[in-house]
């Protein structure tokens, strides 16, 4: 009773076949697997890169002053 038999799972495909379609199931399956192709390259373009640009980009920019006062608002 504590695991489903190779029967139960059968009868589950031929029920989702019956609801979805063949057809629905496989664009499902063309679309989960562009996702997964997708998500390696992007780990793999990620895992790339910090060894291409050793040196740390620079953004922003440092403003060099001095303060003369300090005044507080109150509100």
């Amino acid at each position: 009773m504590g695991s489903f038999s190779i029967w139960h799972w059968l009868i589950v495909l031929v029920i989702v076949m019956l609801i979805f379609g063949t057809k629905k199931l496989r664009n499902m399956g063309a679309d989960l697997g562009g996702a997964v192709r997708g998500f390696k390259d992007g780990m793999r373009e990620g895992a790339e890169k910090p060894a291409e640009g050793a040196a740390p980009q620079e953004t922003g920019k440092t403003v060099e002053g001095e303060v003369k006062g300090k005044t507080e608002h109150k509100v």
